[in-house]
């Protein structure tokens, strides 16, 4: 597909086109592109390249992207583009983030095609994910207006760096969010993302208090860098002032990567630790990822303490909660989006073909 006209943008007095989309307010000449990668200007405007182009699909299951309390155990369809407006040393995707290379983002994905095709997939959701979903809003936008059209949920996994001006427009379109609240110091993010905390605090309290969407937070745990008890004991208290207790925080395991392979992996005691910090202070669903624990990636109800979702890395393999998303021991109301009883696609990955995917289903 050819160019997309963005949006959030508008002509500086000397001539260079100016992108408000997200806190670098990137200047441009014709030609030139953005920090991201994929918004340039092209004559007196300013467009997308990657518009309807994927990165790839594949369906997983929901609790890797991951969101504990959003329609545990259902599938959803998740995909990205090329480009990324930070700049993150420690980076998981950076062949895909940090390329200027179009073709990896080659296939193509138009807006109706991508919620067709995860309709007949028996996605109950489409993840926007990979790369930051705010560099490719337009895009988003579209594709999350079909997805309803037919049903399905749309889900946000984002770093949160974006302007006020478009904050409504991201968030009204998603039916829930994973922020990336990636260290809670300024000094970390502008030495190890090149982009500032405060935009991102912004995103995270307009996303709760606000937007009608569901908020999960994650914090990758990097030894030296983001774990220190006095940030985590801030960090803590700042969610819980702003976000309320109820708020489920992952901390999840660095191995390292990219730019950052001075660093040893975190270790499970390191963000068992962080954990207790987060729940000691008020936090009340307080995860671990990328490592097998049981107790500490299972759900808790609030009023009793009893165990109401249980997990195995992303299997569920216990439930107590009722239809309406209440604990059977004691009836409290536990946070989170649920109907009915929870989905059963269990730790799969499944890739994903669009055209053959309709081709079979159709």
């Amino acid at each position: 597909m050819t160019a997309h006209l963005a949006r959030h943008w508008h002509m500086a007095e000397d001539g260079r086109v100016v992108c408000d989309l997200c806190p670098r307010l990137c200047a441009l000449r014709d030609g030139q592109r953005g920090m991201c990668f994929v918004r340039m200007r092209q004559g007196d405007a300013l467009v997308l390249d990657t518009y309807g182009r994927s990165s790839g699909f594949c369906i997983d299951p929901i609790e890797k992207k991951p969101l504990n309390h959003f329609y545990p155990g259902t599938p959803v369809l998740s995909f990205g583009t090329a480009g990324c407006n930070l700049a993150c040393k420690f980076c998981q995707n950076h062949d895909i983030s940090k390329s200027k290379d179009m073709d990896r983002s080659a296939e193509p994905a138009p807006p109706a095609l991508i919620a067709a095709a995860s309709a007949c997939a028996g996605a109950l959701s489409v993840a926007y994910t990979y790369n930051d979903p705010v560099i490719f809003l337009e895009y988003a936008l579209d594709t999350a207006d079909e997805c309803r059209k037919r049903g399905l949920k749309n889900v946000g996994v984002t770093a949160g760096y974006i302007s006020d001006c478009a904050r409504a427009e991201f968030f009204g379109a998603m039916d829930a969010v994973n922020i990336d609240l990636k260290a809670f110091s300024e000094i970390f993010y502008r030495k190890l993302t090149g982009s500032e905390l405060g935009p991102v605090l912004d995103s995270i309290a307009y996303a709760v208090n606000e937007a009608d969407c569901w908020v999960e937070l994650t914090t990758l745990i990097i030894p030296g860098e983001n774990d220190s008890p006095e940030e985590l004991t801030g960090m803590a208290d700042w969610i819980l002032a702003n976000c309320g207790p109820d708020v489920p925080l992952h901390f999840t395991a660095f191995t390292p990567h990219y730019r950052l392979m001075d660093r040893p992996k975190t270790t499970l005691e390191s963000l068992l630790a962080a954990r207790d910090i987060a729940k000691g202070r008020g936090l009340r669903h307080v995860y671990v990822g990328n490592v097998n624990h049981v107790e500490a990636q299972s759900s808790y109800c609030h009023g009793c303490g009893a165990r109401v979702i249980e997990r195995d890395w992303h299997q569920l393999t216990g439930w107590a909660l009722d239809d309406t998303g209440h604990c059977t021991a004691c009836k409290t109301r536990f946070p989170g989006r649920f109907d009915g009883p929870p989905g059963d696609w269990g730790r799969k990955r499944q890739p994903v073909s669009l055209r053959i995917q309709l081709e079979t289903d159709i």
